[in-house]
């Protein structure tokens, strides 16, 4: 019970928070209150994530999840682009190839150590991670790497109707995989040895639908009050001469530290399929929901639209994909794996400060 209340408190005073410092600049002492309320939601987040997850089963439950960030996110994407400021014009790009390796390097990673260490060997379906896994690598060449190299627009841009075609070819991916995860191929998605019984009995309607309600309102304090974090964010980047780009990094790991609590819950349980759903299923909802809201709010948007990778993204990117294959064609994975995507996950945020 104290628990319960735990969790619906702390995501209301961090809304009441975000609601109070809207549009303003705190002081520091607020920013460090802003904080810890913000690391309280993200917990409660995750565990009004378990109970809906529970509820529906899987893989439901980790879709509500990437799919309440993903569109959240691309709602603070979109109020930063239209608010302008410095390189907005690369933000959605920074913010979604920040996500892709998050995801498939950063928890891929983290939840194969949590598990191998646990168990030694993690099992999972290698048929529904190879398809998800086929679907981030598709979606992120389409939308991030062909910019760099179509001769219709100069510089890293889409024409508007390039544009539109990726946003279009987006949807459709999107939607394809969500049919193919949730109706024909559920078993695919599901974890390893997982009978229809739970270990505890699910809960109600009634507390679902509550769980659900404060999973949004947690999900909406995490991300206003990362974007309220992110001015004292990029003075200290600026104050060590990182790049930019460096901000969206540390805003995309404090948004995606929902999911990354979950899967690795999920993951010292065993569960190593759901961990992956969680987060093969936030890239593909990262790109294939934010590409198509991007398209769309360019009409008014002013100023450049850069989707292009530079090449050492691009680098990035392709040896993630190379290794990520490795990783799920063969549907188990030791402790080596885990190791060589937190490599990765490494590198890709020491070049992202010192590039």
């Amino acid at each position: 019970m104290d628990r319960l209340r735990w969790t619906i408190v702390m995501p209301a005073l961090a809304v009441v928070m975000l609601g109070a410092t809207w549009g303003s600049k705190p002081a520091d002492p607020i920013l460090v209150i802003a904080g810890v309320l913000l690391a309280g939601a993200v917990l409660a987040a995750v565990h009004h994530a378990e109970v809906v997850a529970h509820r529906v089963g899987e893989p439901f439950g980790s879709l509500v999840l990437a799919v309440a960030v993903t569109v959240i996110e691309v709602a603070l994407i979109v109020t930063l682009m239209v608010a302008g400021g410095k390189d907005t014009s690369t933000l959605a790009r920074d913010t979604v190839f920040a996500a892709v390796m998050i995801t498939c390097n950063g928890i891929i990673g983290l939840s194969l150590l949590s598990a191998t260490l646990r168990h030694r060997v993690a099992a999972f379906h290698a048929e529904g991670s190879a398809t998800a896994l086929a679907t981030v690598a598709t979606l992120a060449t389409l939308s991030l790497v062909l910019p760099t190299f179509t001769t219709s627009h100069p510089g890293r841009e889409f024409t508007s109707s390039q544009l539109a075609f990726a946003a279009v070819a987006s949807l459709v991916l999107y939607g394809l995989f969500v049919v193919v995860q949730t109706v024909r191929h559920r078993d695919y998605f599901l974890p390893v040895g997982a009978g229809p019984e739970e270990h505890a009995a699910p809960p109600s309607n009634r507390e679902t639908l509550t769980s659900l309600g404060l999973l949004v309102v947690a999900l909406v304090a995490v991300v206003g009050l990362a974007k309220l974090e992110s001015p004292p964010i990029e003075d200290a980047v600026e104050s060590v001469g990182a790049p930019h780009s460096a901000v969206g990094v540390i805003i995309a790991l404090l948004v995606l530290l929902p999911e990354t609590l979950a899967a690795l819950r999920n993951a010292r349980q065993d569960r190593v399929q759901t961990s992956f759903n969680l987060a093969l299923g936030s890239a593909i909802a990262s790109i294939g929901l934010t590409i198509p809201v991007i398209a769309l709010a360019s009409i008014w948007l002013e100023g450049p639209l850069v989707l292009g990778l530079g090449a050492t993204q691009m680098v990035l990117l392709a040896i993630t994909v190379a290794v990520a294959s490795l990783t799920v064609l063969p549907g188990r994975a030791t402790l080596q794996e885990g190791g060589v995507h937190l490599v990765l996950f490494a590198s890709f945020l020491f070049l992202a400060f010192i590039p």
